[in-house]
């Protein structure tokens, strides 16, 4: 099947070819990575005097590569003098010593390196001791919402946004379609199965599976919630698992290393000073999360919503922190170098009193810098009230701010 083009992300890889870094790929497991680095090659495989040596380690053609040593025979029998050869490694984290061999031919004379992975730690610590600040990473998301409707050739309405709540955006649904639920469900437990046991069960050798299962399930009844260690420990005694804060502490990072979770810290707004207690947790895709959580959407949906606007938000290029006042909690404060925005999330503001809490809140905010609600009001039109914009999610997520 020829990949489908994913622009943004095209864009960005196409940008740093020819500028002696290292391309790195990361991302959760079957969120599209290996389809970026195929959809690489068409588009730039009638470029003349290119040389493409594609190494996929989820394929057992290529079992045999295990190490550095291995991997440098293999790239040497393929390289081809005279062209532009570009190194292609999905999930490179399984060869043994990969950092030394792609250290060595990123300084090769017209070779470009592009490299996917799905451990966040690894990835980072091991290039960064060896190549320095010489690679340049890229995060691939599931899809986006837009990215969802080109997938699934679906028009955009509440319908289709609907499903993209329930079933979040790994792309390998295009080819089990969206019409029977019960093949949707079968494939995305199918990829969380993946993602727990190759990167962080047998990658941490985890024995207490339940211990990681109850875990994985508190996080999905409380996204979007400031939560700490101490109150995951309390619950975890309150269903008679006794584990110490600080195994907590390692399961969590195992779950934010292979790209399940993501955390985000509190910023004093007034202060100007991140602060160091509590943080939120976000899913990488809500179809997964949907899974761990089950049950019906409506229970849960003010924070799903959340999930999929931070997501848009990193989508979009900001850095993200929950926003906190003496008046109370300022979902998201972004920025970006010389910007800043401070968001509010909400299912309905129906009554009064929903308008007044999340209005009220950033009104208390004394700066000028731009002010948004977000929510799913129905007939909602783009509006503005004392300078605070209020927007349709389903605008938000095709058209940003």
């Amino acid at each position: 099947m020829k990949p489908i083009t994913r622009q943004y992300y095209a864009d960005r890889v196409d940008a740093w070819i020819g500028k002696g870094q290292i391309i790195v790929l990361t991302g959760q497991r079957r969120v599209g990575k290996s389809y970026i680095l195929k959809d690489f090659i068409e588009r730039h495989k009638e470029t003349p005097n290119t040389n493409f040596i594609y190494i996929d380690k989820e394929r057992k053609k290529f079992d045999a590569i295990t190490n550095n040593e291995q991997l440098n025979s293999y790239i040497d029998e393929n390289i081809v003098n005279g062209t532009h050869n570009f190194i292609l490694i999905d999930e490179v984290q399984e060869i043994d010593g990969w950092e030394k061999s792609l250290r060595s031919y990123r300084v090769e004379d017209n070779t470009d390196i592009i490299i996917t992975g799905s451990n966040s730690k690894m990835l980072s610590s091991e290039l960064s001791t060896l190549i320095g600040g010489r690679y340049q990473e890229i995060y691939i998301q599931s899809l986006s919402y837009q990215e969802f409707t080109m997938f699934h050739n679906l028009d955009d309405s509440d319908e289709t946004l609907w499903k993209y709540i329930n079933y979040g955006g790994l792309p390998g649904l295009k080819q089990i379609g969206l019409d029977d639920e019960d093949f949707i469900w079968d494939y995305i437990k199918g990829v969380y199965s993946t993602v727990v046991l190759k990167d962080i069960i047998e990658r941490h050798s985890i024995r207490n599976v339940t211990f990681l299962n109850t875990l994985l399930r508190y996080f999905a009844d409380t996204i979007g919630k400031l939560t700490s260690l101490n109150n995951i420990s309390k619950f975890m005694k309150s269903q008679s698992q006794d584990v110490s804060i600080k195994s907590i502490a390692s399961y969590l990072s195992y779950f934010k290393d292979a790209y399940l979770l993501s955390t985000v810290e509190r910023y004093d707004i007034h202060g100007k000073k991140l602060l160091e207690s509590n943080e939120k947790l976000y899913f990488g895709d809500l179809g997964l999360r949907n899974l761990i959580a089950g049950g019906e959407r409506e229970g849960d949906i003010e924070k799903v919503i959340e999930n999929i606007v931070y997501r848009h938000l990193v989508h979009m290029g900001y850095t993200i922190n929950v926003g906190q006042l003496k008046a109370g909690e300022v979902d998201f404060v972004c920025t970006k170098p010389n910007e800043r925005k401070y968001i509010q999330v909400d299912y309905l503001i129906a009554t009064p009193e929903t308008e007044e809490r999340e209005f009220g809140a950033l009104n208390c905010i004394n700066d000028h810098y731009p002010k948004y609600v977000i929510s799913m009001t129905p007939l909602l039109k783009r509006s503005d009230r004392n300078g605070i914009t209020h927007i349709g999610l389903r605008e938000f997520l095709k058209n940003g701010f």
